[in-house]
């Protein structure tokens, strides 16, 4: 969620009128609708803590950091490795889960990516740089309407819109995916609607109890959400909004909550800091103590906590960490960013930290000669291409390439079948018989092949091995810190609390829990 922030943050002087206009009174969309919302026997509270990954919270309860969610765990099922979206980065993992669809499906290909119909870069707030190269503007849209009600595919469904579907309500807490039945009403901060990158107004569909930040809130008394605390997008202010509804006795069916903050922690000291989920946890302790005990809580609700993508650590050598495509393709005439695309421009580079779109705009270029020109790179996992009905994918040491589709003799562990040919140890698959099992890349047939079919062109996949991330023109980096992105297992597992039901998702991944979800919601 830190890409509201960036978005927001882009300007001293936007920043700067906050402090003018920080008494504006803060939209509450609660009460129009709190007599239509009655709460059930048993609510579902989901709770999403951004980065939150197994060793570090094992390593936060054995120093006895984390009181609330050691208590969840010791009192209902913890699995430690539920499998990400991919890429694995916010804005696809958040499609992904409120779906039930992987990115063929639901269209999110991930946080930048190159949309053809358009000629253009779509980023959803991925750096500072990049903002302002590509226009605050334009990015703003993005991510604040186009996301939602443009880019997010018609032919899916979300758990709102399915839940309503069930005459079930919903809510969605600082959701970045939030699609809905129920017009909503975004109501922008005065410094952005002065500078006209927005109007004071936007509508967007959202559930029928719908908070994002500063933009729309529950509670009107809900102060967490000045600028210099993310314009509402952090952990207070989510945890603040479960309260009220709690205390309103107006908890809905499902209930999502999104707290942020602890990805930034990571991001910036690496995938063991343990501060932010020890200031998640804090949060958490605030809406337990919401009920007479906690006790209580796991009687009246049930509840569900889980990260949403692991983070690999980047070295701290910026030469030997960072992986320049600008320098691996300098032969090529690459598009500069935030300019248009020109008829004699080559390559469009869409990096998403440590996985990386490349657009080959000129058709006399071959994947097979991009691939030779980055296959020598010995920090990079694999690339990969799509040509016709397979799945091409490459790396260094190996001499013969690995090609899949879907459909054949042999099976995974998801009771998916494939048809592969070639080196299948560039994914680290073991096979036995016709029986695929997964190693450093989980579910990585369907991950990759729905990533080459989550959106129009023609384009390369380059993924990196742990300890690195790449970059383009002005993408941010994260040295001596933490990165997403990639297929990797470090990536990819993230741990999962629940307690109050020994009902368990058919297997576990993300894509699996939108059923889950409405299955204890009956």
């Amino acid at each position: 969620m830190k890409i509201i922030t960036l978005i927001l943050s882009v300007t001293g002087l936007i920043l700067l009128l906050f402090f003018l206009f920080s008494n504006n009174s803060s939209n509450s969309n609660f009460t129009k609708v709190e007599n239509q919302v009655t709460q059930p026997k048993r609510p579902v509270i989901f709770l999403m803590i951004d980065s939150l990954m197994d060793e570090p919270l094992q390593k936060a309860m054995k120093e006895k950091r984390v009181p609330a969610l050691e208590f969840l765990i010791r009192n209902g099922q913890y699995y430690p490795n539920v499998v990400s979206s991919y890429p694995t980065m916010s804005v696809t993992i958040d499609s992904t889960l409120l779906t039930g669809t992987y990115p063929d499906h639901h269209n999110i290909p991930g946080l930048v990516w190159y949309d053809e119909k358009e000629k253009r870069i779509v980023n959803y707030g991925s750096g500072k740089k990049e903002i302002v190269a590509l226009g605050t503007k334009q990015v703003l849209k993005d991510i604040l309407y186009h996301l939602n009600n443009q880019h997010l595919s018609k032919s899916v469904t979300t758990i709102h819109e399915e839940l309503e579907k069930n005459k079930k309500h919903s809510a969605s807490i600082n959701g970045l995916i939030y699609r809905g039945d129920y017009e909503q009403t975004l109501d922008v901060p005065k410094p952005i609607s002065f500078f006209r990158l927005l109007p004071k107004q936007l509508k967007t569909n959202g559930p029928i109890l719908f908070s994002f930040g500063r933009f729309s809130q529950f509670d009107p008394n809900n102060r967490y959400n000045h600028f210099w605390q993310n314009v509402g997008f952090n952990d207070h202010f989510s945890a603040q909004e479960v309260k009220y509804l709690i205390q309103k006795k107006k908890l809905p069916a499902f209930t999502i909550a999104y707290l942020p903050s602890n990805d930034h922690t990571v991001h910036k000291n690496g995938p063991m800091a343990i501060k932010g989920i020890e200031k998640a946890d804090k949060q958490l302790q605030n809406i337990l103590n919401s009920y007479d005990s906690w006790d209580e809580a796991l009687k009246k609700a049930v509840w569900i906590v889980m990260g949403d993508s692991g983070q690999s650590p980047i070295g701290k050598d910026k030469n030997q960490s960072l992986i320049s495509l600008n320098s691996l393709l300098q032969n090529y005439r690459i598009s500069k960013l935030g300019e248009p695309i020109k008829e004699n421009d080559q390559i469009v580079l869409a990096v998403n930290e440590r996985m990386a779109f490349i657009y080959t705009l000129d058709h006399n270029i071959s994947f097979s000669e991009i691939a030779s020109k980055l296959k020598h790179d010995s920090r990079i996992g694999f690339i990969a291409w799509k040509e016709n009905d397979w799945i091409h994918v490459a790396n260094e040491k190996a001499k013969d390439t690995f090609q899949f589709r879907p459909n054949g003799k042999f099976t995974d562990p998801y009771n998916q079948s494939w048809t592969l040919e070639g080196d299948a140890s560039i994914l680290d698959l073991a096979i036995k018989e016709n029986d695929i099992q997964y190693g450093n890349y989980p579910d990585a047939l369907a991950r990759l092949y729905s990533s080459f079919h989550s959106h129009n062109g023609r384009y390369l996949i380059v993924d990196a091995k742990p300890g690195h991330e790449f970059i383009s023109e002005k993408s941010p980096t994260h040295i001596g810190g933490a990165a997403h992105g990639s297929l990797h297992k470090q990536d990819s597992l993230v741990p999962m609390i629940v307690v109050g039901t020994d009902a368990r998702p058919q297997f576990f991944r993300q894509v699996d829990l939108k059923d889950y979800f409405l299955q204890l919601t009956q």
